[in-house]
């Protein structure tokens, strides 16, 4: 099913700013506000912004920053024409920043900037007292706010969209203890014109392949070389406040809570714990992708294990919980979303702690004991690190202890303690998961 291109969702403005021109923002927020622009009210334009590379920036410049979201269910693609990113940039270059950001016209920012974008440079502070540009996606952020505060441009919004539980709140510390660092008036002038909006986000958007820019040819019938591919499913959850307005995302599906906590858990043990469990096991036993993975009778118990161990941390129902798990198994098992195992293993050191080590410590915390979703995933990460699979630059310290250890309990209790001391110490937990690691 083709949808045909239209002005009618089409912006000149550029009402919105968004850190990390990846493919899950192209298919969640600037998706929502395409939907929200086709309602005929006020028309918000996003400027995105690249990480180090501009890559992304200059093949969507080239194509008028229009590109094809295509819908991949089990039954076929539809193909969407986004048009609500009106400008794109390299999110590294100082005056391109500064000016995006400082924009009074600019009433939100949204970022999805991974785990490890949360950390910032040593040096950063320096560099913007200087007038240098930044090397951090939060120091380039604060640096903007500077330049914002300094020209009074005005409140707005940061809408961090990422798998980090309470993000908002996490994003304005690591904020403002940088902001405090180059100048106490800035920290004071963030807390008081920034709302910090905390969010859980989902839906699964594989990576791009030759084959996917083929599809939006033919869907389209333009030569698309920048589609992004996505399941049908999206959600996406938000508690804070807009001082300067938003685009009515709550019109086109988002939903507008007092309090996002449970529904982050929900996703990250559930959704996020079962992948990160789906592609260490998964790539030790030679799959490559979610839906190959569900297939394999060993990775789908593991994975019933996952959902298992956290439900009773959860605060849903059993029946809500069921509702929750068997959504989650139609979308691990449409096999035609190609979601590709060595990409969801990428960056396990960041992403380990939230999805997996936070639902063993609600375990031992209510007695509930070690489980068996825990060991599993470890012994199978550890596994996976002594290969040449592994994408995580912040492992590296770990990978040389590993190797230099023969003692499946050593490296356990190694790697156990590189995530959590508390962990490293627990003798049971150590012996659960050296019995995992191939």
């Amino acid at each position: 099913m083709t949808t045909t291109p239209s002005d009618a969702g089409s912006t000149g403005g550029g009402r919105a700013v968004h850190l990390g021109l990846g493919a899950f923002f192209r298919a969640h927020q600037a998706w929502y506000t395409q939907l929200a622009n086709e309602l005929g009210g006020e028309q918000w334009g996003i400027t995105a912004l690249t990480g180090r590379r501009p890559d992304q920036a200059d093949l969507l410049n080239s194509q008028g920053c229009r590109y094809t979201l295509i819908e991949r269910g089990p039954e076929g693609d539809r193909g969407i024409d986004i048009r609500s990113i009106t400008a794109a940039g390299p999110g590294a270059d100082l005056d391109t920043y500064r000016a995006a950001l400082a924009d009074p016209a600019v009433a939100v920012i949204t970022s999805t900037i991974t785990e490890k974008g949360y950390l910032v440079a040593e040096g950063d502070a320096d560099r913007i007292r200087a007038g240098e540009a930044a090397e951090s996606a939060i120091g380039r952020l604060v640096d903007g706010l500077r330049v914002r505060h300094e020209s009074g441009a005005g409140p707005l919004a940061m809408v961090p969209c990422d798998n980090l539980t309470a993000n908002g709140t996490h994003t304005h510390r690591v904020v403002h203890d940088l902001a405090q660092q180059v100048d106490a008036d800035l920290a004071a002038w963030i807390d008081e014109n920034v709302s910090f909006v905390s969010t859980m986000v989902d839906r699964i958007t594989p990576a791009t392949t030759e084959a996917d820019i083929a599809d939006a040819a033919a869907l389209v019938g333009w030569d698309d070389r920048a589609p992004v591919v996505a399941e049908p499913f999206s959600e996406w959850v938000l508690a804070g406040n807009f001082p300067a307005g938003r685009p009515d995302w709550d019109r086109v599906g988002a939903r507008f809570v007092d309090d996002v906590e449970p529904y982050e858990q929900r996703k990250l043990w559930l959704l996020n714990g079962g992948h990160s469990t789906l592609a260490y096991v998964g790539l030790s036993r030679g799959r490559s992708t979610i839906a190959e993975a569900m297939d394999d009778e060993f990775c789908v118990a593991a994975l019933h294990q996952v959902w298992q161990d956290a439900a009773p941390c959860l605060p849903f129902s059993d029946e809500e919980i069921a509702e929750a798990t068997q959504a989650l198994t139609d979308r691990f098992t449409n096999a035609r979303i190609q979601h590709r195992l060595v990409q969801i293993a990428g960056d396990g050191s960041q992403k380990l702690p939230v999805r997996l080590v936070s639902v063993q410590r609600a375990r031992l915390a209510a007695g509930l004991g070690v489980g068996e979703a825990f060991p599993l995933a470890i012994g199978a990460w550890i596994t996976h690190l002594a290969t040449d699979q592994v994408n995580d630059p912040q492992v590296a310290p770990l990978r040389d202890k590993l190797s230099g250890l023969a003692d499946k309990k050593d490296r356990a209790r190694t790697t156990l303690s590189f995530l959590d001391s508390d962990l490293g110490a627990d003798d049971a937990l150590v012996t659960a998961v050296a019995s995992h690691i191939v």
